[in-house]
């Protein structure tokens, strides 16, 4: 497989859709480990881009939430409670003493199972969504496919508000 020059995964330009949507979804995580390389922790604390109160450390344990949310309890149907705590739902919140590393290690533990949940998976398989988020979408069935492209687009929007961060806290810009 063929990387970019900053070391990340070039989706294949033709592909089946699995192996496409695989690549494309390890494309976007690894732009995001990219964003937060070479951070300090206070760093990663800074919200750049007032008056948004977005960091680069929440959008780590933000994105860990998503992964665990979507793989492990819409898609296995496992009942598991927030990354980050319930009181932190959607991990945006800091904690004192959290720092990045400890933050991408958990986001990574969580990419991992996510992986492992879908590996050999059908995208025509469904999970199945809470009754509270089947009222907003008027279902509850929710395919692997439908995961995985939301999942891509959740990583794309949020890689470019990484990429604000970044040139706002130490001038960093591309990728």
């Amino acid at each position: 497989m063929k990387t970019t020059p900053d070391g990340r995964p070039v989706p294949p330009m033709c592909a089946a859709e699995r192996p496409m949507l695989d690549a494309w979804l390890d494309f976007h995580r690894a732009t995001l480990a990219l964003k937060c390389s070479g951070l300090r922790d206070d760093q990663a604390r800074r919200a750049s881009a007032p008056p948004s109160t977005m960091t680069p450390l929440g959008l780590v344990q933000h994105l860990a939430e998503v992964e665990r949310h979507w793989f492990q309890g819409v898609f296995a149907g496992l009942d598991v409670p927030p990354v980050f705590g319930a009181d932190n739902p959607d991990g945006f919140g800091l904690r004192p003493g959290r720092g990045l590393e400890e933050a991408l290690a958990v986001w990574r533990a969580e990419v991992a199972r996510s992986r492992e949940l879908a590996d050999g998976a059908s995208l025509d398989d469904l999970g199945r969504l809470s009754a509270e988020e089947a009222g907003r979408v008027g279902g509850a069935g929710v395919s692997l496919r439908w995961i995985m492209v939301h999942l891509i687009e959740e990583y794309a929007r949020h890689n470019g508000h990484a990429d604000l961060l970044r040139e706002g806290i130490d001038g960093a810009v591309g990728a």
